[in-house]
């Protein structure tokens, strides 16, 4: 059942695309030299450290809007607070206690679903623009993107509010989209080990130094409201700090995939929304 929603903002657009800074990032013309120039330099990036950070992405005042329609949908958001560890994955207890997959900590965050948001307005219009998804396909080296066909993980907006905070985790995707919408007053940094472990090598020991404190080899993201980030964070640990004051952390999780159809399974529905429909 969809929740229901406040009221849409008034759209200032006549374009998805209006809302980017097209002179710096111009996505709308793939025939532009400067168009493939963006998408070699964000291939570079991720090929350097696995992280894409496109500052300015989205005009000043399009953030401001995607602010306050963001601000208006907070309050749907289902909080939920989850312990885990890192992997994601259940607790083998034949393992030694000390053993990195065996250490836990929280994650606690809300998020608003994409049922939750209404038709038309601004973070819909350029999640379902199939011109941006074309871009984060190239400049993600990937042949064809797909968008997730989730009626509730398409796309999200992450609600962090004061303690709030992400644990040390890596992800069972390959990649992840985000704008960040709104900052905190303080925390909420971005940090992550770029590739720290690979498909031969799971570096227990540099994990759990990481997990046990260590700063070794930590990168802090430098991410403002309207920067797009594109992360592949499989084989990089990664968290967000525990977010300090009044102001919510509000960022947008755009979701694709490299096949159609792409749906959460039931479980991860309900610890993310509370509930499967």
């Amino acid at each position: 059942m969809t929740t229901s929603s406040p009221q849409r903002l008034e759209t200032r657009i006549q374009n998805p695309w209006d809302l980017i800074d097209t002179v710096r990032y111009p996505v709308a013309d793939k025939t532009a030299p400067e168009y493939r120039e963006l998408v070699e330099r964000c291939r570079t990036q991720l090929k350097a450290n696995g992280a894409c950070v496109l500052p300015g992405f989205i005009k000043p005042e399009a953030i401001e809007w995607l602010r306050a329609e963001s601000t208006e949908l907070a309050p749907l958001a289902y909080h939920s607070t989850v312990e885990g560890n890192a992997y994601l994955t259940p607790e083998d207890t034949s393992l030694p206690k000390e053993h990195p997959t065996r250490m836990t900590d929280r994650t606690a965050l809300g998020a608003v679903a994409y049922d939750q948001m209404p038709e038309g307005i601004l973070i819909r219009q350029l999640y379902e623009w199939d011109g941006l998804m074309e871009f984060l396909g190239e400049a993600l080296g990937k042949e064809k993107l797909y968008r997730y066909a989730d009626k509730m993980g398409a796309l999200n907006i992450a609600v962090m509010k004061d303690g709030d905070y992400l644990r040390w985790h890596f992800d069972q995707t390959d990649f992840v989209v985000s704008l960040l919408i709104q900052d905190c007053e303080s925390g909420g940094e971005y940090e992550f080990v770029p590739m720290i472990r690979s498909r031969d090598n799971e570096n227990f020991d540099s994990v759990k130094a990481v997990l046990k404190g260590s700063t070794d080899g930590v990168i802090r993201l430098d991410i403002k409201p309207g920067s797009l980030v594109l992360f592949e964070g499989r084989n990089s640990l990664h968290r967000v700090t525990p977010i300090v004051g009044q102001t919510m952390r509000l960022i947008a999780l755009l979701g694709y995939d490299t096949k159609p159809g792409v749906v959460s399974t039931d479980h991860l529905r309900y610890m993310r929304y509370g509930r499967v429909d």
